[in-house]
């Protein structure tokens, strides 16, 4: 993607835009699901069948806990964030770019 795909494409620069404002807006969403106690479902369901307890992870994850270790709180999600964008773009664009050939 170049600049000249951007500047005659309007839709395309709103849709990076949108991708910004959520990067930029995630912190925040992270401390709302902290201030009212949000779990994921699948980790309910597992504590409520007692599947957590017999659970281990080979992997820990790309980004475990949403976030990048060594950082942490919002700065780590932040960086979670755009990270995981800028990574599911490129995937996107390689896919893109392979199958219009």
């Amino acid at each position: 993607m170049n600049a000249d795909a951007v500047a005659t494409r309007p839709w395309l620069r709103g849709a990076l835009g949108c991708l910004l404002v959520l990067v930029l807006l995630a912190p925040v969403f992270a401390w709302a699901s902290g201030v009212v106690g949000y779990a994921e479902p699948l980790e309910n369901a597992a504590h409520a069948t007692g599947a957590a307890d017999a659970a281990s992870s080979a992997v820990s994850g790309l980004l475990p806990g949403y976030t990048v270790p060594g950082l942490n709180g919002p700065l780590g999600t932040l960086a979670s964030a755009a990270l995981g964008t800028l990574l599911t773009l490129a995937v996107a664009l390689g896919t893109g770019r392979l199958l219009e050939r």
